[in-house]
Order: structure tokens, then sequence, then C-alpha cells
């Protein structure tokens, strides 16, 4: 459900966090992305319980909870990449732009929505290649083409200055920050409607972590994101609206800046103000 838009005044807490200096975009008309009673098991155990979301075009959604709550699993329900788990199945739909993804090519469904993993993972190639991959495999350029699309996407994810002149040198020669931008430039190059990005920043230092803060920011505009992170910070300096989940259940949805000012539930408050988790 996209979230009430009332600031009705909840519990005060201390403010912990830095939020966003420009006031927080409001929810688009239509959602992009829409979970609807999503339960997933594996197994017998069941990890999220009746999960509805609405995810706005254009605008970041981050998911905070304690580690085990279920955001990661979560998250991966969004590209059926639980699918490949033997054992797991999911209850509810999950739609994009109206289409339940159970019924899409999974293939077509993987590149509208791409994934950034919490540690770094390029491929064994070269740099140019790691980028080129997508963009050959599913046929977006001509091969007269794909220097330019490679370009393009180096310089979306702020690593073309840092890289144009080893474009042919191992991807692994890079540094961890510089092989996480690398990895959302190579999401980013097949032109993906939706970015999932898993705890992104969690290997990183600060300095990486405040680039890739400012790379989410700047492709806003461009494809709807959803990031998973413990940091609360994080939560606060990139996204539009925040999802509290604890114990495999969705706890308070809504603006950041209400859920971190003045949240709803006292589970929510609990966590912010650091009591758990």
């Amino acid at each position: 459900m996209i979230p009430s838009m009332s600031t009705t005044p909840g519990p005060r807490i201390k403010e912990q966090v830095t939020l966003r200096e420009t006031e927080p975009a409001q929810p688009a008309a239509g959602a992009k992305l829409r979970a609807l009673n999503v339960d997933f098991f594996y197994g017998k155990f069941q990890a999220l319980h009746n999960i509805s979301l609405e995810f706005p075009s254009q605008q970041i959604t981050a998911l905070i909870g304690p580690s085990g709550c279920g955001k990661s699993t979560f998250l991966r329900t969004l590209n059926r990449i639980n699918d490949t788990i033997r054992g797991a199945r999911m209850t509810g739909e999950v739609l994009l732009d109206g289409d339940n993804i159970v019924q899409a090519d999974v293939t077509d469904l993987r590149r509208r929505v791409g994934m950034v993993f919490q540690r770094p993972n390029p491929f064994p190639k070269s740099i140019f290649d790691n980028i080129a991959y997508g963009v050959r495999v599913n046929g977006l350029a001509r091969r007269g083409q794909i220097a330019d699309v490679v370009e393009k996407s180096l310089r979306r994810a702020a690593l073309w200055d840092e890289v144009k002149d080893k474009l042919h040198r191992s991807a692994y020669a890079l540094s961890g920050g510089q092989q996480q931008r690398l990895c959302i430039a190579r999401a980013l190059a097949v032109d993906p409607e939706v970015l999932l990005l898993d705890e992104p920043c969690s290997a990183l230092d600060p300095i990486a972590t405040g680039k890739i803060e400012e790379l989410l920011l700047s492709i806003r505009d461009q494809c709807t994101q959803i990031i998973v992170t413990h940091n609360m910070q994080q939560a606060a300096r990139v996204a539009d609206l925040t999802g509290f989940f604890l114990l495999g259940r969705l706890i308070e949805f809504n603006r950041t800046d209400v859920i971190f000012k003045t949240p709803a539930k006292k589970e929510t408050e609990d966590y912010i103000t650091g009591r758990f988790g």
C-alpha cells in the first residue's frame, strides 16, 4: 500500500540520524512494483508473513530491520532469484507494471529488475567485458554500439574517469568500492526499470560508501530503487520511503522522515533508538 501522507504526531524520539536536506518526493500515483499478500517459505519455515508493499516509480525505498528479519528474502522475491533455492516457495503476487512476475520470462524479468549484491561480484573478465556482457546476451546493441554503451554505463556509475585508460584490465584489479560501482554499471547497462540493492555498502569504507550513495541519488530519476540496509544513517540519507521489517513481517512503511521522526509503531521506535537490533 502507498503509505499515508498524514503527519499526525506520534511518539517523539531523539533524532539519531541526519535526514536528507531536501524534502522527500511525494509517492507517485501509480506503483512501478507491487507486492500483494506475499508469504515465503524455506521448506516448512515461513520467512515472510503477508507482506504488501507498493514501490512508486523513480523513488528510492529502503528496507530496514535487524538481521534475519526477512528483508533480503523479500528483496529476492522481486526478481525471482529465490526460485533457485530448493524447497523454497512463495504465495501471493508480485506485479511489475500490473503484470504478475511469475508469468514473465525470467531472463527478461531480471533485465528489467536488476540486482546488486552485498559483496562486489564482478565477472572474471575485463572491465569492458563486464559491462558489455549483458548488452550482448540480451541483444540490446549492435557490435559497433557496444563501446558507447559501456562508456555511458560507466559514466552513469561515476566510474568512467577512473577506468577509461584500463578498460581491458581485469575487473579484479579494481578496489572494492570500484568493483561495486562496476557491478552497478553492469546492471545499468541493460537499462533496468527497477534496481534492487542488497546491503551494497556493507563491505565498503565510508569514502566508497559515500560514492555509492551519490550514485544512487544521481540515477534516482532513471529507475526505481529498492535498497536493503542495516545502516539507518544510509536509509535516512538516500531513501524517499522506508519500510521496517521484524520477524518476517512488515511493521511499518511510510515516508523516511516520518519513520525516523514520528514512527507509529513502538517496535519501529525501539529499533531506531537502538533498544534492540
